[in-house]
């Protein structure tokens, strides 16, 4: 009796690990699904990106479909810029120069309303995209 009250914990630990690798399945379905749309898509954790042609469009993935924000022309972007832990990081740096943080945040200033703050999980991938939106951005003024 005793031992199988000490394998119950497992037991327990492992389904709710099968249920959690399901879950993150689903959203990447979900999410696969979702960016054939684009010309270009990001998946995180955090948050779900796609552009077609100049619109953006931002949102969260979820199993049952994908949550958008919203979405907004790349012209309307006055400014962007990179915070790693709420601090501004320059775009412009090399990728190994950048800091080492917790927190990534793209964020996209626009001319008429809130800014829009895009969560990263991976601060590479949060560069290369902020990279990416600038030189998009230069091109089509």
């Amino acid at each position: 009796m005793e031992r199988g009250l000490m394998w119950l914990p497992l037991l327990v630990l492992f389904f709710g690990l099968a249920w959690a690798g399901w879950n993150e399945y689903q959203k990447v379905s979900v999410f696969q699904a979702w960016e054939l749309q684009f010309d270009r898509a990001k998946y995180d954790v955090l948050s779900v990106l796609g552009m077609k042609d100049s619109t953006l469009t931002w949102g969260v993935s979820r199993r049952r479909g994908i949550l958008e924000y919203g979405q907004f022309d790349l012209a309307d972007i006055s400014d962007l810029y990179l915070l790693v832990d709420g601090r501004r990081v320059d775009l412009d740096r090399d990728l190994a120069d950048l800091p080492k943080g917790k927190r990534f945040v793209l964020q996209l200033d626009r001319t008429a309303d809130e800014p829009v703050r895009l969560p990263f999980t991976d601060l590479e991938l949060a560069a290369k995209w902020g990279q990416f939106l600038q030189s998009a951005r230069q091109a089509q003024t």
